[in-house]
């Protein structure tokens, strides 16, 4: 096991005047991710993936830091955050013209825990996927994710607002405004979800195996109600 060394680059841009021509000179300015960031690119990534890949809150990234002789406080990494998200605004907007733009999405949403003030609330992570390669499609496949502090369904309705075609999502009333009839600029095509209806036939198959305990009646195996179902 090797420990991760952290490093500070201190870049000297020295000035040269030219007597001759009466000019300053100076080499220019390295790269920053952000303006007049002092964060470099792998750190700005290790941030960003603690935070949003490991559920890891910056309160607790600042206190893992500090043990490592790294003063970083949770006022600056929150800057941070903020100025990556700005940097990388137009990105996000490119993977959501390209997975809108699709015939047929898969949507669905999962619970994360997001910090509060004294707690931590059950939030959302909305993903809308495109992937055509199963029809024969060649567009490139893409995941498209937005973030709720709850699952209301304006949430769904403001993600999709652009959106004409088919929707493969479970049964989640918060999607049905967006098959209504009169949908600007058009309904969406509800295509449900086999998974879910198969989790009907497990819970019959569950029930009957109860009401024949006991019983010289063998109760139907979920492997063949799995294979009724598909």
């Amino acid at each position: 096991m090797i420990p991760r060394q952290w490093k500070v680059i201190q870049t000297v841009r020295e000035k040269f005047t030219c007597r001759g021509c009466e000019r300053i000179t100076q080499p220019p300015a390295p790269f920053h991710v952000t303006p007049r960031g002092f964060a470099g690119p792998n750190l700005l990534a290790m941030i960003l993936f603690e935070k949003f890949a490991q559920h890891q809150p910056l309160n607790r990234q600042s206190e893992r830091y500090a043990r490592e002789g790294i003063d970083l406080s949770l006022s600056t990494l929150a800057d941070q955050v903020g100025a990556c998200a700005a940097a990388l605004k137009p990105i996000h907007s490119l993977i959501e013209a390209h997975v809108l733009a699709a015939e047929r999405l898969h949507g669905d949403d999962t619970t994360v825990p997001i910090l509060a003030k004294g707690k931590a609330d059950t939030g959302r992570i909305w993903t809308y996927v495109k992937d055509d390669r199963p029809f024969g499609g060649q567009s490139p496949p893409a995941a498209l994710f937005y973030a709720s502090r709850d699952r209301r369904q304006e949430h769904p309705e403001r993600h999709l607002k652009t959106f004409t075609g088919i929707l493969q999502a479970d049964a989640y009333g918060g999607y049905n405004p967006l098959f209504k009839v009169d949908r600007n600029p058009a309904p969406l095509t509800q295509a449900l979800c086999w998974l879910h209806a198969r989790r009907k036939f497990f819970v019959l198959a569950d029930i009957a195996a109860s009401a024949n305990r006991g019983r010289n009646v063998a109760p139907i195996s979920p492997m063949a109600l799995e294979f009724i179902a598909g």
